[in-house]
């Protein structure tokens, strides 16, 4: 595999691992989806976590605005899916550090620990493990800008935007692949599904 990899072998890596399966799922959102991506499937094996994160880390670096902060550089992450992103494109980048927004409770707002305190004008590079409504992550800008930091970036290891997903137009946005995975409502008819299939619902 290159430093940074094609499409295709990350997708093979995703599928040799059981990260990317295929099949009838349904989403708590209300979404149903030919496929399921679950990256901590392929992250239990650390060098494919190590691999995709230097490649990610690569593809930032190709930033010049970013790779010119890169020492005072500031990695942050929704938890827990984005953390072993976060640790691992800080590490192969040599940033400055790392931390996390989090919730107390399900339906709380994002937030950081406390003393997790941001500095003013402190540049931040957004990163998870992946991208699909991009709800989390743009909460997450929401609360680090709230506290005067800069968003100069996203980084996410797959994009696997659903009907829904939020674009970022004024970021750098940076992904190892992107998955063009069908996801309907409830409503629509789900075309090539056996008819009474009943489908694995996933929680995220």
């Amino acid at each position: 595999m290159e430093l940074i990899p094609t499409q295709a072998e990350v997708v093979a890596l995703l599928r040799e691992t059981g990260a990317l399966r295929t099949g009838f799922f349904e989403y708590d959102n209300g979404l149903y989806s030919n496929e399921h991506l679950q990256m901590a499937l392929a992250f239990r094996n650390y060098q494919h976590m190590k691999t995709l994160s230097v490649a990610l880390s690569r593809l930032v670096r190709t930033n010049t605005e970013i790779r010119a902060a890169i020492p005072k550089l500031s990695i942050v992450a929704p938890a827990t899916g984005g953390l072993p992103v976060a640790f691992g494109v800080c590490e192969a980048l040599r940033a400055r550090r790392v931390y996390w927004a989090e919730r107390e409770n399900t339906h709380e707002p994002l937030r950081f620990r406390q003393f997790l305190d941001q500095d003013p004008g402190e540049k931040v590079l957004l990163v998870d493990d992946i991208l699909r409504s991009g709800k989390k992550l743009s909460e997450l800008r929401a609360l680090c800008e709230a506290n005067g930091a800069e968003v100069v970036g996203l980084a996410t290891m797959v994009y696997q935007p659903n009907p829904n997903w939020i674009e970022f137009k004024d970021l750098p946005f940076f992904y190892l692949a992107k998955l063009n995975s069908t996801f309907k409502t409830a409503e629509d008819t789900w075309s090539g599904m056996q008819p009474g299939r009943e489908p694995v619902r996933i929680w995220v």
